[in-house]
């Protein structure tokens, strides 16, 4: 076979594991140089999946022991949104089946926007259940941030399908006014699988919100910093003024609102 052929061959297979150490060990032995690249690809393509499902049973060492306990319907929350100046803040309780991974799972913001969007979707199809709790600006406004997060995770828990018989909380607190045993694990978003699918649930769910506001505000570049203080959006706040999605109860938005 040529090189191209081999790699059409190769392209053939739908899972990088149902190429057997047979097929490498042929393509290893060939005297092409070109041919032994595609089984050394081969090789560490097969490297990094399994650092990734063994990554995905060590962020699963909480759900093991809980379920050792006997719980079975276990939610992760994290949220989005807490330090920006403008836009909602958005939680998500997730609840995962541990025999069925999503590899590539962690905290959303160490993603890049191509891999998010694909876990994202992944989330949605295979998770046991996920719920969304958005909190506007101006309940942020009234309440103030942190207990706008919290009544953001309430919201998340109450709209999962299936009501979680325990909480994985990402960070120090755990979420007041709610009849569910709960952990709070600092970041969690980096230790428990379900806690990142909350993260990732939670960042892309608002980061498309701020895109849609963009349509409307887009002299503050939502599409870009969305709602957070980067200097370019400080800097038109300072000058036109807040629009009504920013959260006036923050500083630079309040000190500037009469403009």
């Amino acid at each position: 076979m040529t090189i191209k052929e081999i790699k059409n061959f190769i392209d053939e297979f739908d899972n990088i594991k149902k190429i057997d150490n047979g097929i490498i060990n042929k393509l290893n032995s060939d005297s092409r140089k070109g041919v032994n690249k595609i089984a050394n690809k081969i090789i560490k393509q097969k490297e990094k999946k399994q650092e990734k499902i063994k990554k995905w049973h060590q962020q699963n060492e909480h759900l093991y022991n809980l379920q050792k306990e006997g719980y079975r319907l276990v939610a992760g929350i994290d949220e989005a949104g807490r330090g920006p100046l403008a836009g909602p803040v958005v939680s998500a309780a997730v609840i995962l089946d541990t025999d069925n991974p999503i590899l590539g799972l962690t905290d959303s913001k160490k993603l890049s926007l191509k891999e998010r969007e694909r876990l994202f979707d992944i989330i949605l199809g295979e998770a046991v259940s996920v719920g969304l709790g958005i909190v506007s600006n101006t309940i942020i406004d009234r309440l103030n941030i942190h207990q706008a997060t919290f009544l953001a995770m309430r919201r998340a828990v109450q709209d999962l399908e299936k009501r979680p018989e325990y909480l994985l909380i990402d960070g120090s607190y755990k979420v007041p006014d709610i009849n569910i045993t709960q952990t709070a694990i600092v970041s969690g978003d980096l230790k428990v699988n379900s806690i990142s699918a909350a993260s990732i649930i939670a960042k892309v769910t608002r980061d498309r919100i701020m895109d849609e506001l963009h349509n409307s505000y887009p002299q503050y570049n939502f599409l870009s910093n969305k709602g957070y203080g980067t200097k370019e959006h400080i800097d038109v706040i300072k000058n036109t003024g807040p629009c009504p999605y920013h959260r006036f109860s923050y500083k630079v938005v309040n000190e500037n609102k009469n403009k």
